[in-house]
Order: structure tokens, then sequence, then C-alpha cells
């Protein structure tokens, strides 16, 4: 189990790796509805990350058996140098979406709404950033086929999958707790994050996409 999990930790700290989510936390953390908001985001994140990893790792298993005297598995290979360029492409197009020097990022407008959300939908955004985003989807693909392909028990495949969740959770989870245990000191280091972030996103996502493609194009090779 821990060979496997130390196999897909680099597809789950590329989810955590979001600047979009780590913002709209801290920004629902700065509003008259912190506590609510917060963890209302938290739990929609969780489930969003939750369910795409658990429903990959299940598809994984419809997937045919390797050819016993190769030892190659063709399918599973051209998965995932299919994921991996994918996300290189993904990369390229950050880099060329990123904002002139000196500019701040144009971020997206609903979150200049999110003070009149209520819990549903925060709930919702939540899950859609983690489950729907193309980049946590694809990461969360190749993390699953690896899980579902190893060959591990249940109890192992379910630990496996809670710990990789928490792993792709914790960025946007630290924020929450920060927040819930020290409102008045979090107010001023928050603040500061989201400006860096807001700031460095592309430059960030595009580190990212380009490591994990390559990460992942090398082990749909290896599988050939």
């Amino acid at each position: 189990m821990l060979e496997v999990l130390g196999s897909v930790l680099p597809n789950a700290v590329a989810i955590a790796i979001s600047p979009l989510p780590i913002i709209a936390v801290i920004l629902m953390l700065m509003s008259p509805r912190a506590g609510k908001m917060g963890l209302g985001f938290l739990l929609g994140w969780i489930a969003g990350i939750a369910v795409a990893v658990t429903a990959f790792t299940l598809l994984a298993g419809v997937i045919p058996e390797p050819d016993a005297d190769k030892g190659s598995q063709p399918i599973v290979a051209v998965i995932q140098v299919v994921l991996g360029v994918l996300l290189v492409l993904l990369g390229v197009k950050q880099w060329r979406s990123r904002p002139a020097h000196g500019e701040e990022g144009e971020l997206p407008a609903w979150m200049t709404k999110i003070d009149t959300m209520g819990i549903g939908a925060v709930v919702g955004i939540g899950f859609a950033l983690a489950a729907v985003n193309p980049k946590n989807l694809l990461a969360a693909a190749a993390a699953g086929t690896v899980i579902g392909r190893a060959g591990l028990g249940g109890g192992a495949i379910t630990w496996t999958l809670v710990l990789f969740t928490l792993v792709a959770a914790a960025t946007v989870l630290v924020p929450v707790f920060i927040a819930l245990l020290a409102p008045s000191r979090a107010a001023t280091v928050l603040a500061g994050v989201r400006t860096w972030l807001a700031s460095n996103n592309a430059a960030i996502m595009t580190v990212v996409f380009f490591l994990l493609g390559a990460q992942v194009i090398g082990k749909g090779l290896g599988n050939f």
C-alpha cells in the first residue's frame, strides 16, 4: 500500500496546489460568515476529491489484465500517456494566458459574489472545483488508474483513497482550521497569501502541469 501511495502522492499534491480554491476559501474565511462558509467549502472540496479519485479507481477495475508473459499493460499505458499529454497542454494554455508583468491575474467573476452565496452554493462550488476542474480531474484519473490496477485489497484501497484525499485537501483544510482556531491572527496572514497566489497563479499552475504531465507520461511509457 505504501508503494502505491507514494506513487500517487504527486497527483494529490498537484490537486492541493490549486490557487483558485485556496483564494476562494480565503475570501470566504474573511467574510462575516467565515465559519459556515469555510466549512461548507471544505466539505464540498473533500467530497469532490473523494468522488473523483474513487470513481477512476473503480473504473480501472474494468481494464483487461496485463499480458502474463510480457508484463505489459498497453491499455493502461495509452490512458496514462494521453492523460500526461493533456496535462502538459493545460500547462501550455496556462502559461499563454498569464497576465503581463506587474499585473494581477484576473479572478473568476463568481468570486466577487461570495458574500451573498448560500451554504448550498458554497458546497457546490467546492465540489465542482475539486471534481470538475480539468486539472484535478486528470490528476484524479491518473491516480485512480494506478490505485485500481495495483492489486490491493479492499481495506488497503480504502486507506489509500482516504490518505490521498487528505493530502489533496490539505491546502484548503489548513486555512479553515487556522481561521477557526485563531481568527484574529488569521486575517492578516490569509490576506497576504491571497494576494501572492492571485499574482502567481499562472506560474504555479504551469509548473504543476508540466511536472505532473511528465510524470504520468513516464509511467505510461513504462507500461508498454
